[in-house]
């Protein structure tokens, strides 16, 4: 990735979650001179949230440039998304040459509904990892990691560890300097291990 500025592309659908988007949006955005983000939904306009508050997506998915990185969030919308299947036929379509397809909670279950994880390792949230790894015919799924790191494929588990997979990404595109800044401008403290994963035992996945 030898790029000077790279397209983050991040995937609204109904009932997305809003931290999955809004915690690692708020980390790569604070390097706007290397990564740039657009929020890519079913049409350009307001999208509804899980919770409820509406995100206004700068494109549609028909008219969306062909991303960089791909960022797929989790939320109760998945649920709609991985029956989707013109969705899913879009979004394998658009995603699948990216430099990076990333997810966070159960946005690998999209990833993987849609063809894009198959042959790869994944990780979901472990509260919902039983129905989240029920999808995709061929993904290696691990059961006890924070994210997971595969070649392009990025992974991580639920909520929170959305921002610790994004500091990590951040590190691998910026530097490690980069990424020690914007956590510490953040006053976010960080798990730097992919493997620390205590919510596994906690909702006893296997």
């Amino acid at each position: 990735m030898n790029e000077s500025r790279r397209r983050l592309s991040i995937v609204l659908f109904e009932g997305f979650e809003l931290l999955d988007v809004f915690g690692p949006l708020g980390l790569f955005g604070m390097v706007p001179e290397t990564i740039s983000v657009e929020l890519v939904g079913p049409t350009a306009g307001p999208v509804r949230s899980s919770q409820g508050t509406e995100v206004l997506a700068t494109v549609g998915y028909e008219d969306a440039h062909l991303p960089d990185i791909v960022l797929v969030p989790g939320g109760q919308g998945t649920r709609r998304a991985v029956a989707d299947r013109a969705f899913l036929d879009w979004l394998n379509v658009w995603a699948t040459d990216a430099q990076l397809v990333t997810s966070v909670c159960t946005g690998s279950a999209v990833l993987a509904a849609a063809g894009l994880l198959d042959g790869y390792r994944a990780t979901a949230n472990k509260r919902a990892y039983e129905w989240a790894t029920s999808h995709g015919s061929s993904v290696t799924w691990v059961a006890r990691a924070r994210w997971v790191e595969d070649q392009n494929r990025w992974t991580s588990s639920g909520v929170a560890a959305g921002m610790d997979m994004a500091a990590a990404l951040i590190a691998r595109l910026c530097g490690s300097a980069m990424a020690d800044a914007i956590t510490k401008a953040a006053e976010l403290e960080v798990q730097t291990d992919p493997d620390w994963d205590p919510f596994a035992a906690v909702h006893s996945p296997e």
